[in-house]
C-alpha cells in the first residue's frame, strides 16, 4: 500500500514542496529589513543586530552537516517537520524577545540571538537539506535542474520577501510581524513536509529506462559510497574549496554591494538600494538557470565556466565607473554564485550517489558556515587595508584562480572514472 501510494504522487509536485520549504527559509536573507528598525528601537549597533544574521548563517552551515543524516535515515517529511518547528520557533521567540514586555529588556539582545540565529539556525539547515536526495531520486534524468528548483526558492525569497516583510512590519511593528511570519510558514512548510516522500525503490521515469534501453552509458555515479567514506576522499574536498571560495567571495561582495556601487558609480543610496534587490533576483535565476545547464554539459563544465566568469567578472568590477555597464558582471556574478549552491547536490549525487547525498551535502554545506563569517569580514578588511573597492575586487579575482584550478582538476578526476567505468565496468556495490 505504502509503495503504492508514493508511486502515484506526482514528481512535479514534490519539487513544488521542495520550493516551498526552500522560499520559506530563504527568507532569513531579508534580515536587512529588521535590522535597521531594530537598531532604532533598541539602540543596538549594526554589527550588534546583524550579528543574528552572521549566527543564523553560521548555524545553518553546521546543522545541515548534522541533520543531513536525519534526513537518510528517517526520510524528508520528518526532517521538514524538525525544520518547521525549529525555524518557526526561532522567529516566535524572535517575536516575544523584541517586543515591549520588560522581563526580557535586559537580555533581549542575547535572546535573540540564541531564538533567531541558533534555534532558527538549526531550522535553516535542517529545511536546506531536506528536499535535495528526494528530489535527486525522483528526477534521476534531470538532477541539476530539480535540485535547482528547491534551492531557486532560497535564492528568489529575499527578493519576493523584503518588501513584504518590510511592510508587514509598518503596519504592525517588528514583533508582531515574527508572528506573522512564523505562522504563514508553519502553514506551508507543514503542507510542503507532508507531500514530500522519496520514491520506491528501484523506481526511474519512463523515459530514462527507454533511454537505458537504447545505449549503453557508463555508471551515472562514479563512485558510490556513504558519507563517512565520502569525506576521506579528495573528490569531497574538491567540492567544498570551491564552495567555500564562491561563498567566501559572493558572500563578500554582497556584503559591500550598497557603498560600493554608490562609491564606484556615483548611485544614489536609493539607486543602489534597487540593484541591491536585483541582486537577489539574478541569485535566484542563477539557481534554476545554471542548474538546468548543468544537465546538458555537466557539472564539472558548470563550475569551470563558474570561476573563469567570476575571474573576468571581478576583474570588469574593479576598472568600471559606469552605472548601467557596471550592473552587468554584477549580476552576472550572483547567477554564478547561486549557481553554484544549486549545481551542487548534484555534483554531489554524480560523483557519490544518491543513496547519502543529503548527508554528503550538509558536510560540504559546513563551507557555507565559514565563509558566511569569514566573506564579510574579508570583505572590510581589505577595504580598510588598500582604501579602494578596487583593489579589493582584484585581490578577490585572484582568488578565484584557485577555485578554478581545482575545479580543472575536478574535471579531470570525473574524465578518467568515466573512462575507467567504460573500459572496466566497476562492481557497484556500496559497502
Amino acid at each position: 500500500m505504502k509503495s503504492r501510494t508514493i508511486t502515484h504522487r506526482n514528481r512535479w509536485l514534490i519539487a513544488l514542496a521542495g520550493v516551498g520549504i526552500h522560499i520559506c527559509i530563504g527568507s532569513v536573507y531579508s534580515w536587512s529589513v529588521f535590522s535597521k528598525p531594530l537598531q532604532s528601537a533598541f539602540g543596538w549597533s549594526m554589527q550588534e543586530a546583524n550579528l543574528t544574521f552572521g549566527l543564523a548563517i553560521f548555524t545553518l552551515g553546521i546543522s545541515a552537516a548534522v541533520m543531513g543524516h536525519v534526513v537518510e535515515r528517517h526520510g524528508p517529511r520528518i526532517s521538514g517537520f524538525i525544520s518547521t518547528f525549529f525555524w518557526c520557533l526561532g522567529l516566535l521567540g524572535s517575536g516575544f524577545v523584541v517586543s515591549e514586555n520588560p522581563f526580557v529588556a535586559e537580555y533581549r539582545l542575547p535572546l535573540l540571538y540564541a531564538f533567531y540565529g541558533f534555534l532558527g539556525g538549526i531550522g535553516l539547515g535542517t529545511g536546506y537539506v531536506t528536499p535535495v536526495s528526494t528530489l535527486i531520486k525522483w528526477f534521476p534524468d534531470r538532477r541539476g535542474l530539480a535540485t535547482g528548483m528547491a534551492i531557486m526558492g532560497f535564492g528568489f525569497a529575499s527578493f519576493l520577501g523584503a518588501p513584504i516583510i518590510s511592510e508587514i512590519i509598518s503596519r504592525v511593528g517588528l514583533s508582531h510581524t515574527f508572528y506573522v511570519l512564523s505562522g504563514v510558514y508553519f502553514f506551508v512548510m507543514s503542507l510542503s513536509s507532508i507531500y514530500l516522500s522519496p520514491p520506491p525503490e528501484g523506481w526511474s521515469p519512463a523515459r530514462l529506462q527507454e533511454k537505458n534501453q537504447q545505449k549503453k552509458d557508463p555508471p551515472a555515479d562514479l563512485m558510490p559510497m556513504n558519507a563517512n567514506q565520502a569525506v576521506r576522499t579528495a573528490p569531497f574536498y574538491g567540492l567544498w574549496i570551491m564552495m567555500f571560495i564562491n561563498i567566501t567571495c559572493g558572500i563578500a561582495l554582497i556584503s559591500v554591494a550598497s557603498p560600493m556601487i554608490q562609491e564606484v558609480t556615483g548611485a544614489s543610496s536609493l539607486m543602489a538600494a534597487t540593484i541591491v534587490g536585483f541582486i537577489g533576483l539574478f541569485n535566484g535565476l542563477g539557481r534554476i538557470s545554471w542548474a538546468t545547464i548543468s544537465d546538458w554539459i555537466g557539472r564539472p563544465v558548470t563550475f569551470i565556466l563558474f570561476f573563469a566568469l567570476e575571474i573576468g567578472c571581478f576583474l570588469a568590477l574593479s576598472e568600471i565607473t559606469d552605472l548601467f555597464l557596471f550592473q552587468l558582471p554584477l549580476y552576472l556574478v550572483m547567477t554564478c554564485y547561486g549557481g553554484g549552491f544549486a549545481t551542487l547536490p548534484a555534483y554531489i549525487g554524480d560523483i557519490f550517489g544518491i543513496r547519502q547525498v543529503s548527508a554528503i551535502h550538509g558536510y560540504v554545506l559546513t563551507a557555507w558556515a565559514f565563509a558566511g563569517i569569514s566573506g564579510s569580514s574579508l570583505a572590510a578588511y581589505i577595504r580598510e587595508s588598500t582604501g579602494s573597492f578596487g583593489s579589493m575586487l582584484q585581490i578577490f579575482s585572484g582568488i578565484f584562480i584557485l577555485a578554478l584550478m581545482v575545479s580543472a582538476l575536478m574535471l579531470l578526476f570525473v574524465k578518467r572514472r568515466r573512462q575507467q567505468a567504460l573500459d572496466q565496468p566497476v562492481s557497484q556495490d556500496v559497502a
